[in-house]
């Protein structure tokens, strides 16, 4: 039986582009086939996702039936994709202003689930030159995040900053835009991928933030092969998929020093030979992040009690 990769779901379809040529069956223009899913999915509580690997069978009508899940290497919840290797976090630098705390934030889901991040600093056009101050916080914190082993790149859609960089590094992966609303992901996709006609959006001074203008998941696929998953932006996430127990391990410069902490299952707060808060007070773990895993921590216990 064929086998083919999900590129897009709406309404209750699944479009699939098929892993070999298109034999004597006719193709989408779009190079995908239609296809539903078998009834088994929905008595078993599984819904095939957009990035799913499946096996599906062709019917009489042309479409086809999505027959089996092949196994996933990742999965979100939040946005619904699966196989997903890199997630390519968009911040803005202005308009709105960087949110260095809802990047760890995502970085913390981001690790998680266990994808690549590559962090990208969009609107760079917005700072005035004269803006030294701004300038500095920005190169401050991409010298931050490069130290602790973060890849950054430096964009702007509106100058096309960056944008071959990136290419470079979509290309042979499947791969997610994801960001806080309004910092441009959809104008600098259009950037990176020429022809893809993505909806932008405009800014809410009043609010801080963008209209959501992405509806659904889909994937596009690349000239220079690979796939990019243009997913709808957020305006806020929730630790509630996170165990407290696994925060720690999202901050990847936590990791080479947590094993040396006297007690285990230390939480890096307040106990005696901690090997994190040590090198805290040394300067080897910058104050913002550990302050940002503070509050985190703090956020996740109160929504424990919550529940």
């Amino acid at each position: 039986m064929p086998e083919g990769l999900i590129v897009k779901a709406l309404s209750g379809y699944y479009y699939v582009k098929p892993d070999t040529e298109s034999g004597d069956y006719a193709l989408s223009e779009t190079g995908t086939i239609q296809c539903r899913a078998r009834g088994i999915f929905k008595k078993k509580g599984i819904s095939p996702l957009v990035g799913d690997e499946v096996i599906y069978s062709l019917t009489e009508n042309g479409e086809g039936t999505v027959d089996e899940i092949l196994p996933r290497r990742t999965e979100l919840i939040r946005p619904p994709v699966a196989n997903i290797r890199q997630a390519v976090l968009l911040f803005s630098v202005k308009e709105p202003d960087l949110s260095l705390i809802l990047l760890d934030k995502f970085l913390v889901h981001i690790e998680h689930a266990g994808l690549e991040p590559l962090i990208c600093f969009t609107k760079m056009d917005l700072i005035d030159p004269q803006d030294t101050a701004t300038r500095n916080e920005v190169e401050q914190a991409k010298q931050l995040y490069e130290r602790i082993g973060y890849q950054v790149i430096l964009t702007s859609a509106e100058n096309e900053l960056g944008t071959d960089q990136i290419r470079e590094e979509l290309n042979g992966k499947i791969s997610m835009f994801a960001g806080q609303s309004g910092v441009g992901k959809s104008s600098l996709l259009n950037k990176v991928i020429p022809g893809s006609d993505l909806n932008t959006s405009e800014i809410s001074m009043r609010l801080g933030r963008g209209r959501h203008t992405t509806r659904h998941v889909e994937l596009i696929e690349l000239q220079g092969g690979g796939y990019v998953a243009d997913t709808p932006g957020f305006s806020q996430l929730n630790f509630t998929q996170l165990g407290v127990d696994d925060l720690g391990s999202c901050f990847r410069e936590f990791n080479e020093y947590a094993d040396g902490c006297k007690f285990r299952g230390c939480t890096h707060l307040h106990e005696p030979g901690c090997k994190v808060i040590e090198a805290l007070e040394t300067g080897e773990i910058a104050n913002t992040r550990y302050k940002h895993y503070q509050q985190f921590y703090q956020e996740m216990k109160d929504e424990k009690r919550r529940y």
